[in-house]
This record gives C-alpha cells, sequence and structure tokens, in this order.
C-alpha cells in the first residue's frame, strides 16, 4: 500500500476529476467511510452523544458528512465550528448547509466556554475534523485550547484524515495535537501518520480510497509504500545445507563478543544453512563455545584485539566461498580494523551488509560505496546515518524519507534506516516503511540479530530487496511476538534472536492475514 505525501494526496484529488470524481463526491464518500468506522469500533451509535469539532476547510466539510451521518442513524449530534461560517465555501459549505434539516446543534465559538466543555465531557464519543493535512503553522488560540480539552476529555476520539495539529509531511506536531483512538484516513495514507511523533497521535488507522481508482492510488509516481511482506520460499525435501546460503560474518573485536554472536547466529535460526565467523584469536573460542553451529576463523589481531589488516588476502580469498558478506558488527573504531574494513567493502564482488562500526569506515569514504558493482545494503540507526550523510541528527527527522532517498539513490545501496518503523530505502527512490517491531526491541545487539535475518533471507533465495524488507520485517515479529510472554520491558536480542524460528513459523501460517490489513497497522474500509 503506498504511503502519499500532502502534494501527491492534492495531486491525486486533481486527478481524480478526469475520472469524472467531482470534489462533491470525495467529500460524500470519505464522511461515509469515517462513519463506517464510528458505527464500528462505537458498536452502533444510535442514542449516542457526539461532539463534532470542525474547521471552515475541506477537513471540516468532511467532518459535516460524519454529522449529517450520524443524526441520520439516531445519533444525538453537536456541532461546533471553528472559525467564520462565512469563510465556508464550496463543497464544504454546501455540506453544512444541509444540516438545516437535521436535528444537530450548532455552535460557532471563538473561545472554550462552559457549552463546549458540558459537551465534551457528556458526550461519547468526539469527532476531529478542525485541520486536515495541510497545517503548517503552529496552532494558538482557540485552536489549542479545543484540542487540549478533547485531549484531556478521556473519550474516544475519531480524527478525520488525520489527528489536527499534525504535519502530514513529516509526523510534526505542530505546537499541540489531537491525540486519536482512531484516524479515518482518504485516498491514501499520509506520511506523517507513519513518522514520529505523528504516528504515536494516530491511534488504530483506517484507510478509504474514497473511490479512488486503482491506477491513481497504486501510481509509480508515488515512491513511499508500507512494507507489505514477500512470502518465503518453502523448504524442499530432497535438500542440504549449500541450498540455504552461505555468509561471512567479519565481527567483533576488544569488549564486542555478543555483535559476533547475534549476528553469524541469527543467520542459522532464520533458516540459513552455513554461517561463517571471521574474528579475533582471542574472542573466537569464547563465541563459538556459544555458537557451537557456527564455523569459526580465527585472525590475526592488534595490540587493542581488532582484526588486523594482515587479514586482508585471506578474507577476500574466503569470500569467494560465500553468497553474502556481512561486516561491521562490534569491529571497533581501531584504525588499522577501519581500513581493513574499507579495503574489504571495496575489494569483494559479493553482496555486502555494512553495519555499526563498518557504517564508521565509510562514512568519510563514500566513494568506496558509490564504486562497487555488487550490492551494498547499509543498517544504520539514526545516529550512524547522521554520520554517514553528515547532517544533523534534528534536520534527519524532519525529512527523513527526503534523506534517505537522496542518499539511496548516491550511494547505490539499500539503507535500513532502524527505528520505531523502520524505512527501507532503495537507489530507485522507493521507500518501504516496516511496521513490524515495538520499542522493546531498543536494546544492545537488536541490530545485530537484524543483520543475520536479512542475510539469512538472501541465502534461502530472495532477491537483495526481498530479503531486507523480509528480513527486516521478521526481525520486527520476533520482537513481537515476545511481548505475550514477557513484555516490552524485558526483551534482549537474545530473546529475538531465539524467537526468529517462532517468528517465520507465525509468518508462514498467517501470511494471507499479515498482508491483508499490513499486519494490524492499516485497515481498509
Amino acid at each position: 500500500m503506498k504511503i502519499a505525501s500532502v502534494e501527491e494526496i492534492r495531486t491525486l484529488d486533481r486527478k481524480a476529476e478526469e475520472f469524472g470524481l467531482k470534489s462533491e463526491i470525495l467529500m460524500e464518500n470519505a464522511g461515509n467511510a469515517a462513519f463506517y468506522a464510528i458505527e464500528k469500533e462505537m458498536q452502533g451509535v444510535e442514542e449516542k452523544k457526539f461532539v463534532v469539532f470542525a474547521g471552515t476547510g475541506n477537513n471540516g466539510g468532511d467532518g459535516f458528512v460524519v454529522a449529517r451521518k450520524l443524526a441520520s442513524s439516531g445519533a444525538i449530534v453537536s456541532l461546533f465550528l471553528l472559525g467564520d461560517p462565512s469563510k465556508l465555501k464550496g463543497v464544504a459549505l454546501e455540506n453544512y448547509n444541509r444540516l438545516d434539516s437535521f436535528p444537530i446543534e450548532r455552535y460557532t465559538i471563538k473561545f472554550f466556554d462552559r457549552v463546549t466543555e458540558m459537551n465534551i465531557f457528556r458526550c461519547d464519543a468526539i469527532i476531529d475534523a478542525i485541520f486536515g493535512i495541510g497545517i503548517s503553522r503552529e496552532i494558538k488560540g482557540i485552536h489549542k485550547e479545543i484540542i487540549q480539552g478533547i485531549n484531556i476529555s478521556g473519550k474516544p476520539v475519531f480524527s478525520i484524515d488525520i489527528p489536527s495539529g499534525i504535519n502530514g509531511d513529516t509526523g510534526e506536531v505542530m505546537g499541540t495535537a489531537v491525540r486519536a483512538n482512531y484516524t479515518i484516513t482518504f485516498g491514501l495514507p499520509k506520511r506523517g501518520l507513519f513518522i514520529y511523533p505523528g504516528a504515536d497521535y494516530t491511534g488504530k488507522l483506517y484507510i478509504s480510497h474514497i473511490s479512488y481508482p486503482p491506477s491513481l492510488y497504486n501510481s509509480e509516481d508515488i515512491k513511499v509504500q508500507i512494507n507489505i511482506p514477500i512470502k518465503i520460499p518453502e523448504r524442499g525435501n530432497d535438500t542440504h545445507k549449500g541450498n540455504f546460503g552461505k555468509a561471512l560474518f567479519i565481527s567483533g573485536g576488544k569488549n564486542y563478543l555478543g555483535a559476533p554472536y547475534f549476528s553469524s547466529m541469527a543467520f542459522l535460526k532464520a533458516g540459513g544453512g552455513l554461517s561463517y565467523l571471521a574474528t579475533t584469536k582471542s574472542l573466537a573460542p569464547f563465541i563459538v563455545s556459544k555458537a557451537s553451529e557456527v564455523v569459526a576463523l580465527p585472525m590475526d589481531e592488534t595490540d587493542e584485539i581488532t582484526l588486523s589488516l594482515k587479514n586482508l588476502d585471506e578474507i577476500l580469498q574466503f569470500t569467494e566461498k560465500v553468497d553474502i558478506v556481512s561486516i561491521g558488527s562490534g569491529i571497533t573504531l581501531n584504525e588499522e580494523t577501519q581500513e581493513l574494513a574499507r579495503q574489504v567493502i571495496k575489494n569483494i564482488n559479493k553482496p555486502i551488509i555494512i553495519d555499526g562500526d563498518g557504517i564508521t569506515s565509510i562514512s568519510k569514504h563514500k566513494e568506496i560505496v558509490k564504486e562497487r558493482k555488487a550490492p551494498t545494503i547499509i543498517t544504520p540507526h539514526l545516529g550512524e546515518f547522521s554520520r554517514l550523510i553528515e547532517k544533523d541528527i534534528s534536520e534527519i527527522k524532519l525529512h527523513k524519507i527526503e534523506l534517505l532517498q537522496e542518499y539511496a539513490e548516491t550511494l547505490n545501496s539499500v539503507i535500513v534506516l532502524k527505528g520505531a518503523f523502520t524505512l527501507i530505502g532503495l537507489p530507485d527512490k522507493r521507500v518501504f516503511v516496516n511496521t513490524s517491531g515495538n520499542p522493546g526491541m531498543a536494546t544492545a545487539g537488536s541490530g545485530d540479530v537484524l543483520t543475520g535475518t536479512i542475510a539469512a533471507m538472501y541465502g534461502i533465495g530472495l532477491s537483495i530487496e526481498g530479503a531486507t524488507r523480509t528480513g527486516t520485517f521478521l526481525h520486527g515479529l520476533s520482537g513481537d511476538l515476545m511481548i505475550s510472554e514477557i513484555g516490552q520491558d524485558g526483551i534482549t536480542a537474545s530473546d529475538i534472536l531465539n524467537n526468529l524460528s517462532n517468528a517465520i513459523k507465525y509468518y508462514k501460517e498467517q501470511y494471507k492475514t499479515i498482508r491483508r490489513n499490513a499486519y494490524e497497522r492499516a485497515y481498509i474500509i
């Protein structure tokens, strides 16, 4: 499912007219969709009290349709218009005038008064149709007071298209914003609904295409979409370990025993065939005593117990035997080891995953990645991405998708920007928003498990794109399945690792359900 920017959704609305879908039809369809979600979640609306807060733009017009539908179905409706009625125009004005025939109490408010307060606290639910996707200024005055009143009411809140106060592109809170329990969005979901903090204000997300033709909402011009999972191939009966890929993990250094263990073992737990670990001679015995299924390749080390540059020829020769290579997890910032990483990345002609300290090694030498012929996957968290592209984190947060698109193209790499709703950027500027995972997975070693999982998906036969998308989803799913057992607070990288096989089993069994509702993050109505 595609995810639209504000400008893209406006373009879709304009193009819809070419199909005979006038604004009046789109607004009516939007109101009908919102009413359906409200009726479903409230288990009926008859004789229940609803307060509708509406602005004077088209978002308010959608709210007028909802108010009419509620009243038509026996609900008790109070409508509060925030703004001058004379500013209403077009189809919003037409729908406002249609309310004349319905038993709806209407108020035009300029300040938060006793009547407003009483209606809020005596209603069964609140409809937020104050601001739409076009807001770009800080909310103040009566609008701020109303939003604050909505948020402290404790009532179920249904936001129309987007919670009022959330920037549709960046997910920013424009001073204040409605915390919705449910959001019903139209045409396509907006970027701001999947970028924090906006994602935290959205609640359960319903999506209605409001009768857009599929050619519009599936347009190739829209590059951002939800990471709908890819099917994992079944394992044949007549197979052996070589059929499921061979991976080399170049990992580990002084004080970093977890990274090589988690990445190399995750490859096996996620279904990979043969896992090789190139690590220092001092660390190899400790790691392999725990990960006995991994084939250790003890390497020469520096005085600081990190991988020595002397290993370069041996590593390059060994990479010819494997299908994919991972480098960087826990290799430290030792300069000799950093140079080893750069030389490996530069000289091997195999797909490579660059993680952790490997990302630091290329940050000032990005030409190494640009010039690679084989596929490259880079898996930074926000701080590592900041170092890689040499921009402040604050700027990245405001332009996360655009910067990911720019640098995935510039570096000719797949970039997995880890975090809440991990983003996967491809060189052709497509971006996939991953919906699995939870805050409990923000724990040491989690990223190393992700690296091994992506490598395993490539090993079992998926493309680089498919492996990255599916590996990222499975990694998050493994963490999600742990919540029911131990909760978010106690999740460790070991939990995520050890639960990977269960995650894959669940994924295969529930594949159709997972795809249908984008893993229960977006419901199409």
